[in-house]
């Protein structure tokens, strides 16, 4: 377990980021929304508390699709004027936010499924107008690995918290944008903001797919049991995700930001 922790999603960072650098921001965007981390760690979970008690993490993680939202467009527009560090902040502080009030109500999957789907319908009109760069600068070995490195240590620590907490902070923690806060940073650093906030947006699309993942994990895990219940809810998150690859929204829209002041 401990290993596939280690493996998983620095092996997703690499992808994402040869994705990133091969076809720009919107592509590596939706691959950076698959569930890649919350899949992993609510299965963790799952096997050492139990299916109900992963149903109900499963529940306040698809509500955590605000807060992750939350971090996204508190780092875009952070990003357009001030240099990563305080993008870093402002991200973390509206996650920080956004999941302490989602933590004052009693998760159930209504209302999760309301929170998702009104943040997702409305998501794409919070972020800045910016205009990736068509010309993506090669990113080095050294900043990969950085990568890498950056992603296996956040996922051991969100795994190790979200073990330790009750079923709804384990699922709010097990949303914790680990994807997010490594690919912004780095590509804010190596690509620029506008194309930090491109991904960024981009990543919306493939949290369709997220949200089908853990709406189907905890509707399913009380009554079919852990093995068919993931097994099911990574088919399903499969299919969406290319269903909304079709769909993906175009880099410039959202609200107007003038890019060129941005502090690289």
């Amino acid at each position: 377990m401990f290993i596939l922790k280690l493996i998983l999603v620095p092996a997703f960072l690499l992808l994402v980021s040869l994705a990133g650098r091969r076809w720009g921001p919107n592509v590596a965007g939706w691959l950076a929304g698959l569930p890649v981390v919350v899949g992993p760690i609510l299965f963790f979970i799952a096997v050492e508390r139990g299916a109900s008690f992963a149903s109900g993490a499963a529940v306040a993680s698809l509500a955590a699709v605000f807060a992750s939202i939350s971090f996204s467009v508190a780092y875009a527009h952070t990003s357009q004027r001030c240099c990563w560090p305080v993008a870093l902040f402002a991200g973390l502080f509206a996650w920080a936010l956004a999941a302490f009030l989602l933590s004052l109500f009693t998760a159930s999957v209504v209302f999760s499924c309301f929170i998702a789907t009104s943040t997702l319908l409305s998501a794409a009109r919070l972020f800045p107008r910016v205009h990736a760069p068509q010309l993506v600068r090669s990113v080095s070995a050294v900043d990969l690995a950085l990568r890498m490195a950056a992603g296996a240590l956040l996922t051991v620590w969100v795994t190790l918290a979200a073990g330790t907490l009750g079923s709804q902070w384990s699922g709010l923690l097990a949303v914790f944008p680990v994807l997010g806060i490594v690919l912004a940073v780095f590509s804010h650093r190596s690509q620029g903001s506008a194309f930090a906030a491109s991904l960024l947006r981009a990543m919306v699309s493939g949290l369709y797919s997220f949200s089908v993942f853990c709406l189907v994990l905890a509707v399913a895990l009380p009554s079919v049991g852990i093995p068919i219940a993931f097994t099911l809810s990574v088919a399903l998150a499969v299919a969406v995700q290319f269903f909304t690859r079709r769909h993906l929204a175009p880099p410039s829209s959202g609200l107007p930001v003038d890019a060129a002041q941005a502090k690289l």
